[in-house]
């Protein structure tokens, strides 16, 4: 019983520890103003990057994972 307690606390704490928080922090610059914007979420660290690169448009709008 107690190899199973320690076996399901360690599962437990692998599957909490792989979420953080990340904040994607996106800027534009359009007519010579820069504008600014963030969002943060909590997910693993490749979904982050994918989340906050997707905002990558192209169009002079650049984001980055802090």
């Amino acid at each position: 019983m107690k190899k199973l307690t320690l076996v399901l606390a360690v599962v437990a704490f692998a599957a909490v520890s792989c979420k953080k928080e990340y904040t994607c922090t996106c800027s534009t610059t359009y007519a010579g103003t820069t504008y600014s914007a963030s969002a943060t979420a909590e997910m693993k660290k490749k979904d982050a990057e994918a989340w906050c690169t997707a905002y990558n448009t192209g169009s002079g709008t650049t984001c980055k994972l802090d």
